[in-house]
């Protein structure tokens, strides 16, 4: 394919709404490992792929550089906005993700709630931790697309991992998952007495949660934290708070 071709296409995928762009090898990897449909990948050098894919994904060796066309470095570069520095890039279909099948998930697995999430990055760090920690799904409230290529490159392409449901009008309520919302005035977590099914509502780090959102809450948890500290990173609260839950569960 012609570079201004290529050029083109990548361009039109990052505005597509059933498509995103996968930026870098982990996105890349992640995206193959859990399913996704990849319709074209791009990479400055195919073997220097496998190799990677020997040192941290072996399960995907010998498929990795599969189909992958071949670009120098210069078209490479105008193909995203940051390229990078493991040389591949791919443009996939979006996963479907469906709110209620995500909420009738019966695990003891919590869902997350974000929002008016603001930073792409941070969206997708939520991401990724809420797939490391095996939740039922991640869902957001607002106009940002939790699938925007930013957030899909932060989350190292863990979007193909679980549900990722995009704005979503109010919070989900559905019987045996209680809304619980993370607020400086809540109560000091207590792992052992959140309900494993919970939804789980963060806000954003300057304002936190809406109030509508708040009334409409079961209850409240706030993390511990040093006087004087005003807030935690959005994906940091996050992470603490699934872990808290997760080291909470049986260990086989």
């Amino acid at each position: 394919m012609a570079d201004e071709e290529l050029r083109r296409r990548f361009r039109s995928a990052r505005r597509e709404p059933g498509l995103t762009v996968l930026e870098g090898f982990h996105a890349y990897k992640h995206a193959l490992r859990f399913g996704a449909v990849v319709e074209i990948a791009v990479a400055t050098d195919p073997g220097e792929l496998e190799r990677l894919a020997a040192d941290l994904a072996p399960d995907l060796v010998g498929r990795i550089s599969d189909g992958v066309e071949v670009v120098d470095a210069e078209a490479f570069a105008g193909l995203v906005p940051q390229a990078p520095r493991t040389g591949v890039v791919a443009i996939a279909r979006r996963k479907e993700a469906d709110l209620g099948a995500a909420l009738a998930d019966p695990r003891e697995a919590p869902v997350v709630l974000l929002e008016q999430p603001r930073n792409m990055g941070n969206l997708g760090a939520c991401v990724r931790v809420s797939a490391a920690a095996d939740a039922a799904g991640l869902v957001t409230i607002g106009e940002n697309d939790p699938w925007h290529p930013d957030a899909v490159r932060g989350a190292a392409g863990l979007h193909y991992a679980l549900p990722a449901v995009a704005a979503v009008e109010r919070a989900p309520r559905v019987e045996g998952r209680p809304l619980l919302a993370l607020d400086p005035e809540g109560d000091v977590i207590d792992a052992p007495s959140i309900p494993p099914r919970a939804v789980l509502a963060f806000g954003t780090e300057r304002h936190g949660l809406s109030d509508q959102l708040l009334a409409e809450a079961d209850g409240r948890i706030a993390l511990p934290m040093r006087d004087g500290v005003s807030s935690l990173n959005l994906a940091t609260s996050v992470a603490a708070v699934l872990y808290a839950l997760v080291l909470q569960r049986p260990r086989g």
